[in-house]
């Protein structure tokens, strides 16, 4: 439950304290002077309760707190023990110097109270703070990604089913504890069995016995019911853990499908390469070109489609804004035809997309191309150069577009066939793809040839020393947490912390209040 007023007056040996031995350009102080952090009151507030519990922590500290963390890259235990001597901590917490600190439990128990959607929503309220600062613009969006390796050791296939075995059984011990042991008895005979047979043949064994598993506690699940009230935690983790089961057994099954869980420990890591192969997680960021603030971001698992994922950024920041954003800057990656047509529709974000053409730059032929050939407007009809027509079409392997084929009749005594081929093939006449993203593909290409384009991505590193300054000063690389709620969780405070030093820094550089009249009286 929330109290009504969480602000205690310090006393002058506090204000003296804080006076004498906290620099006027201390980092906190123009932290706290740039940002108002009582606003975030207001975004937590739904996630407590109004007239039941006992009286809660300020959440304004608590998040202050979640602040300094990721400013200094420290653990929960590790930033109250700071709290405890650094007075500049306690001067930026509003604490005196007899104030009492929280837990570190309590400090991952507000984290998971908040969850993904409060932090986001702490996230938004910094970058509104700086739009009405007059810092963000919505001239430009700079887009791009790196790689998070997941914090766990992956284990092999034997491991991850006896692990997932072993996660199942201890939460279905809840409610049928003598099962539960028996199943976990049977399978150390089990091991002890299979310690002189093959991996291939200990494996088969320890999936059978799962599947055995996975079916009783199906008939336990049901037999449980829906709960009153509403799912309890412990009843939760058994659900998961079934749900995780399941998901090991079919990838058993099928070995080669595309979307593999690694770990029990992170169910949502997934595999993804960025170079080379690893395991983890995507950090996928949309910023403001002009001020470098980062305006929006996503976590999402390590083989997702990075391109596809721009114009979620986008219309993520527009819908919590409301503002209009006007182009993007993407690598050459967003060069594909699904992702420049969502980008560029009329009635979607409507962005002037500025994106390296790969494909067309090296794509140069003395013979016709497929833009020589004329597509009706039906679309079942491919006129040649010569006036020729076919309907003889298929998809192409990617389904990107209409394969069309020739007779090899109306080829073989066509006068432009020099210009069309260098050879007569031996079955058909020339073939032709007519890609459904032609005209987005060209209008790219266009856009690349312009002095706007070379200007535009003479900005892009911006966004790639940022991810740099993630990485490298606030341990980005690698994930704290495991679960990919708490990956964006970690991501969403760090990119704030980012975002709230660079607001720092750009209102240090403007000129005070007057000073552009002062000197145009002198």
């Amino acid at each position: 439950m929330l109290k009504d007023n969480y602000y205690i007056e310090p006393t002058e040996i506090d204000r003296l304290v804080f006076e004498k031995l906290i620099p006027s350009d201390h980092l906190l102080r123009r932290v706290k002077a740039a940002i108002d952090f009582d606003r975030f009151r207001e975004k937590v507030r739904d996630s407590y309760s109004p007239d039941m519990g006992r009286g809660a922590e300020d959440p304004v500290r608590m998040i202050k707190i979640e602040f300094l963390e990721f400013l200094h890259n420290l653990s929960d235990r590790e930033v109250l023990k700071q709290l405890q001597v650094n007075v500049a901590f306690r001067y930026f917490l509003d604490l005196s110097l007899d104030s009492q600190l929280p837990t570190s439990g309590l400090l991952s128990q507000f984290r998971a109270r908040l969850g993904e959607k409060r932090h986001t929503a702490l996230f938004d309220e910094v970058v509104s703070q700086a739009r009405q600062k007059g810092l963000v613009k919505d001239r430009l969006r700079l887009k791009d990604a790196t790689h998070v390796i997941a914090n766990v050791a992956i284990p092999s296939t034997i491991g991850l089913v006896a692990r997932t075995r072993q996660r199942l059984l201890r939460s279905a011990g809840a409610y049928a504890k003598e099962r539960a042991e028996a199943e976990e008895e049977r399978a150390e005979q089990i091991r002890q069995m299979s310690d002189d047979l093959g991996d291939e043949d200990r494996l088969l064994m320890r999936i059978e016995h799962l599947r055995e598993i996975v079916v009783w506690a199906d008939e336990l699940h049901q037999r449980l019911g829906k709960p009153l009230g509403g799912p309890t935690p412990q009843r939760k983790r058994f659900a998961a853990s079934l749900e995780l089961a399941h998901r090991i057994l079919d990838q058993c099954d099928h070995p080669h499908q595309p979307d593999r869980t690694l770990s029990t420990a992170d169910p949502d890591a997934r595999t993804g390469k960025h170079g080379k192969y690893y395991d983890g997680y995507q950090l996928d960021i949309s910023m403001d070109a002009d001020s470098e603030i980062i305006t929006a971001l996503a976590t999402p698992p390590a083989n997702a489609d990075e391109a596809a994922n721009a114009k979620t950024l986008i219309e993520c920041e527009e819908q919590a804004h409301g503002n209009d954003v006007q182009a993007l800057s993407i690598d050459g990656i967003g060069f594909r035809g699904d992702v420049l047509r969502s980008l560029m529709n009329p009635q979607g974000p409507a962005l002037a997309v500025f994106v390296p053409p790969y494909e067309f730059s090296s794509y140069t032929t003395p013979y016709y191309t497929p833009a020589d050939f004329h597509l009706e407007k039906d679309g079942t009809v491919l006129v040649c150069p010569n006036e020729e027509e076919t309907q003889i079409r298929y998809r192409n392997s990617k389904n990107t577009g209409w394969h069309f084929h020739f007779k090899l009749s109306q080829c073989r005594s066509c006068p432009l066939l020099a210009q069309c081929m260098e050879t007569l093939p031996v079955q058909f006449g020339r073939g032709v793809i007519k890609n459904d993203y032609e005209a987005e593909y060209r209008a790219a290409w266009e856009v690349s040839h312009t002095e706007a384009y070379a200007q535009v991505r003479q900005q892009h590193p911006k966004i790639e020393r940022k991810l740099a300054e993630i990485i490298r000063y606030h341990n980005g690389r690698r994930t704290r947490y495991r679960g990919h709620w708490r990956v964006a969780i970690q991501y969403l405070m760090t990119a704030l912390v980012v975002n709230v030093k660079r607001i720092v820094r750009l209102l240090s550089l403007q000129p005070p209040v007057g000073f552009c009249q002062g000197v145009a009286n002198a």
